[in-house]
């Protein structure tokens, strides 16, 4: 999403470039969503997919829905009706250059119908041969029972790091039926880099509308980075491989697969993530960080 919205001006040739490293690292799963830049992104990735596809673990999303665009009033809304399902899963092959997508997300709950009518569609979607396993985001334990008894769920995205761990909630159902778990934001949107400067925040920048990086909270959220900061000294790495490293060390408390996807935009933050795999905190470093969630200042949204 980074690399066509939200978070500065977009720089598609670092982008492709950093998509590209990506994969000679080893790094195998792409993620995306029709809505990143309005369609921009999918298009983005496709200079990379149409050229190494057979390395790629393709993902995107849809069931968000602007309304008002590109105005001050804009807002989103969540479709789900099974004739949109099959819209925008045609139309993101189309701008991703490919004819399937090995991950296929519903981005949000629906509002306008039931989700057993939504997964009924993506699943038409897989018997078709577009789409090879489903995804959810953000849903709650009820909605992941109810999408798996239409269609088996390979994966739930959702936002989980040191200082957001809501999804925990929903953790055990995942393990019951098999489910994997896909982190977005597992470096707190640049906040757990320890790098996160308010002053330097374009005026566009997402994060001016988040209340965690407000200027009261923001003071308040710096002293979770002291314990992230001793942990980062004891292994002589950074704050950011600290951040993944946790994300990673879930798993098995967890019971789950866990495969974050940090929203990385350059080549010098994806080299440095990857790092984060040779990181392993040990029984003292997970009991310094657990607390850190619970100390954080401000709401997701």
């Amino acid at each position: 999403m980074g690399m066509s919205q939200a978070y500065g001006v977009p720089d598609d040739q670092e982008s492709i470039a950093t998509l590209n490293r990506a994969l000679d690292l080893g790094v195998t799963f792409l993620d995306t969503a029709n809505v990143y830049g309005d369609g921009v992104n999918e298009a983005l990735l496709s200079k990379v997919v149409t050229a190494r596809r057979d390395e790629i673990t393709l993902a995107t999303k849809f069931g968000l829905v602007w309304i008002d665009g590109d105005t001050p009033r804009a807002r989103m809304e969540t479709r789900g009706d099974a004739a949109y399902v099959r819209e925008c899963c045609d139309a993101s092959l189309r701008r991703l250059g490919t004819d399937l997508i090995d991950l296929y997300y519903l981005h949000r709950p629906p509002r306008d119908v039931e989700i057993e009518e939504t997964v009924g569609a993506m699943g038409g979607l897989v018997e078709a041969g577009k789409v090879r396993h489903l995804g959810l985001s953000e849903v709650d334990s009820e909605q992941l029972r109810r999408a798996h008894a239409v269609h088996p769920i390979a994966a739930v995205q959702s936002e989980y790091s040191l200082w957001t761990r809501d999804v925990e909630s929903v953790s055990q159902t995942m393990s019951e039926l098999g489910v994997g778990l896909v982190p977005f934001s597992p470096l707190g949107r640049g906040f757990l880099t320890g790098t996160f400067d308010r002053s330097s925040l374009a005026a566009d920048d997402f994060r001016n509308r988040l209340p965690r990086f407000g200027a009261d909270a923001a003071d308040q959220n710096e002293r979770i980075l002291t314990a992230v900061a001793a942990v980062a000294v004891k292994h002589g790495c950074e704050l950011a491989q600290v951040a993944l490293a946790w994300v990673y060390a879930q798993a098995e408390r967890l019971g789950v697969s866990v495969v974050p996807i940090p929203g990385t935009k350059r080549r010098t933050w994806l080299e440095q993530n990857v790092a984060a795999l040779d990181i392993h905190l040990d029984a003292d470093d997970l009991a310094a960080l657990d607390p850190l969630a619970g100390q954080v200042a401000g709401s997701r949204y």
